[in-house]
Parts: C-alpha cells; structure tokens; sequence
C-alpha cells in the first residue's frame, strides 16, 4: 500500500511539474508573438553586432519617427506664395493647411493625401486631363501619398562612435543620391571625397548613400548590393522604383533615417553621386560658421526665380493641372548644405506639404514652409565653371562643389588638387 501511495505522489509531481512546463512554455511563446513590440526588440538585440541590418516591412512600421506638430506653424509668406486655384497640388496643400489650422489638437491631424492609397477613379475626377500625363509623372501622382517604404538595406550602427557610444562626433553626414546600378560612380566617390575621415577634435565625416529599388524589368542586383553594403558599410536601400521623381520620398525616408540612427549630426550634405566636393574646404567652411549661421543654416547654389516647364519632353516637366505657381528660391539638388538641427522640422513640416515631384523644389518649399530661406554661395558650382577653367586644377582648389563629373574625373582632379606638387 505504502508502494502504491509512493508512486502515485511521484506521478503526480510528475504531471504537476509538467504542467508547470508547459504553461511557462505556452505563456512565453504567447508573450513573443502578441505584439510586434517583442519581434521589434529581439530583432534589435540580433543586429546588435552587425552595421548592415535588412528590415522587414511590418519592423520598419514601427520605428519610423513620428512628426511632432505640437508647436508646427507654416509661414505666412509660404502659404501666400502658392496660388489658391485649381491645380490638383495647391488644392491639396491648401486643404492640408486648412486642417491643420481647424484642429484644436494638431496631433490628430491627418490630412488624407497622407495616407498610401492610389485611388485612380480619385485622381481622374480630380485632374481631368489625368491620362495624358506621361507614364512617369502618373506613377508619380499615385504614389505622392506613399510617405514610407520598406526598407532593405540599413546601417543602424553608421554613427556610433568607436566607444559604442552616440553622440556629436558627426561633424558631417553625407548623404550621396545614388542608384542601384552606379557602382563606379560610388567607388570613386569612397576614394576621393567621400572618404570618411576624422578631424579636429575627433569630429568625424560619415557616408552613406542612398538608394531605391531596381525596376522589375532590369536585372536583380540585390546580391550585389548586399555584398557591397556588407563590405563598405554605407548603403541605404528602400524597396520604392528607382526613378528621378521619386527623389522626393528618398529625402524623405532618408529623413526618417537619421533622425532615428544619426539624429546628433551637426550638418548634413544632401548630393548626387557625380558632383566634385572639396570636402576640406567644406569643413572648413562649416567650423568657420557661429550661432545662427550653423543652427539654421541652408546653402547651396540658389535658384532664386523659376517657374515650372510645361515641356512634356523634359524630365523636369510639370503640368499645370497639377501645379500652377512659381517655385520658391530652392538650393540646386546637385548638392547642398544644412543644419542636423532642422531636420525633425523638415521631416515634420512634409506631412502637411503634399510630395513634389522635383525633390529640391520641395525641400525649398519645406524650407520657406519653416521660414527658412537658401543661402547662396559663390563657391557651389552646380552648374560647373567656366569652359576655359575647366583643366586648371588651382580653379578647383577655391570651390566647394561643381556638378557633374565622371568618375574618373573625379580621381583626377581629387589627385590633382591634393599634389604637393601643385602651385597655384
């Protein structure tokens, strides 16, 4: 009897110790997989040691900054500067502004242009000559609303100090526009003036470029891509169409970007990957600079006035029923120059300023939106120098940047003006 009491005590601790088990068990994988809280934080924990992290979609959601338009105002001078008539664009920045000044609580502001949805039947009522767009410029208009991207390629790690530690040691980002395919173009630019160094002070210069996506039709480089980002740890990739008139979300997401992984950058430059930068005289530049100067800075060449082309044969055409208005005094995209401090208002003030299809039109809308206006500097040459200087290496010497240049022209001339051997 005394056996039979003793193995039914065994079996049942057993089987309580089992449940046990099993409850935990249950209760841990229940915990994982109710939220996407826990995935987001052991993602996070995986990537620790790695500088390249690819990104799903629903992890991506869940980290993108949101604005703050608590204290968000759009100047009177911009909102007067845009014509209020019936082109399809100023139709949607005038009710966005509209929104935003009727809401008691500008949190809840939601303007309905801002959410991902490419409604044809919506945009053929509202642009009557819809079809006639090129294919281009249509992409482009169902997809303005799409302010996010799944990300592919990213550098979490980029400015982290050699401590671990984040902090102000960026002195400058250089956030180079690139395409999938512009391998040498990159490569020239990482061995001339996009090397990151380090400066006074230890204040560092940091490089990324920034990409989209291969269309469908063009052969898949991912592979490619992968392995260049693992080998030179600087590549940003979203899975949008690489095409001019996306630029506008590529500056955006890179926004979103940096704010979440490089937001203590003193400046950023914003620039194609086939421009020439003097990047000493550039820091130079940017430590000469006091107070103000460097706070709100926003230079570049300036484009003071222009107004739209109407030419459906030029890349940078526009219809007027989509945008009837002249453009304000924007920096030349060629490359430019700003302060990290305006970028949490340049990231928020594009949620109330609908997507342009010229990306530095629209950062030179952002700007005056913040009240900020370019300044121009007679040392960014985005529309070159003049023919009969263009083999004279002592004319690079006292500029910051010229637009555009092949890679091996940027070789040459990075080679040439860093000779001790030149006297100018």
């Amino acid at each position: 009897m005394k056996r039979i009491r003793s193995f039914s005590a065994v079996v049942f601790l057993i089987t309580l110790i089992m449940i046990l088990y099993l409850t935990i068990n249950l209760e841990t994988t229940y915990s994982y997989k109710a939220g996407p809280e826990a995935v987001l934080r052991d993602i996070t924990v995986q990537a620790g040691n790695s500088n390249v992290k690819t990104q799903s979609p629903h992890v991506e959601s869940f980290t993108i900054p949101q604005p703050r338009v608590h204290n968000m105002s759009i100047s009177d001078d911009f909102r007067n500067s845009i014509p209020h008539n019936q082109a399809y664009w100023n139709r949607l920045l005038h009710l966005s502004l509209k929104n935003l000044d009727k809401w008691d609580d500008p949190l809840r502001h939601d303007p309905h242009w801002s959410h991902c949805t490419k409604n044809e039947e919506l945009l053929k009522t509202n642009i009557p000559d819809f079809s006639s767009y090129p294919v281009l410029f249509q992409d482009f208009v169902r997809g303005m609303s799409c302010m996010s991207s799944p990300v592919l390629i990213s550098q979490p790690n980029k400015c982290i100090s050699q401590e671990g530690r984040r902090g102000n040691q960026t002195l400058l980002l250089l956030a180079i526009k690139s395409a999938p395919w512009n391998f040498e173009q990159r490569q020239a630019v990482r061995e001339t003036w996009g090397r990151e160094r380090v400066y006074h002070g230890g204040l560092r210069v940091r490089r990324v470029f920034v990409l989209g996506n291969s269309p469908l039709e063009h052969p898949d480089l991912s592979p490619l891509l992968s392995f260049e980002a693992n080998n030179f740890g600087d590549l940003l990739q979203w899975d949008f169409k690489e095409t001019f008139l996306n630029l506008t979300l590529k500056m955006n997401l890179f926004f979103q970007w940096t704010l979440k992984h490089c937001p203590h950058a003193s400046f950023v430059f914003s620039g194609d990957d086939d421009v020439f930068v003097n990047t000493p005289r550039m820091v130079s530049y940017l430590l000469s600079l006091k107070g103000s100067q460097a706070y709100q800075l926003f230079v570049g060449d300036v484009i003071k006035t222009a107004s739209p082309l109407r030419d459906p044969k030029i890349k940078y055409y526009v219809p007027l029923s989509f945008y009837d208005g002249p453009y304000p005094a924007y920096a030349g995209g060629g490359g430019f120059l700003f302060s990290g401090q305006l970028l949490k208002s340049l990231y928020s003030v594009s949620h109330f300023v609908p997507f342009f299809p010229i990306d530095d039109v629209y950062i030179g809308m952002c700007a005056k939106a913040m009240g900020i206006s370019p300044q121009a500097h007679s040392e960014f040459l985005t529309f070159d120098i003049k023919v009969q200087d263009r083999e004279n290496l002592c004319a690079y010497k006292d500029i910051i940047l010229i637009h555009k240049r092949l890679p091996v022209e940027l070789k040459q001339l990075w080679k040439g003006i860093h000779s001790p051997f030149l006297t100018c």
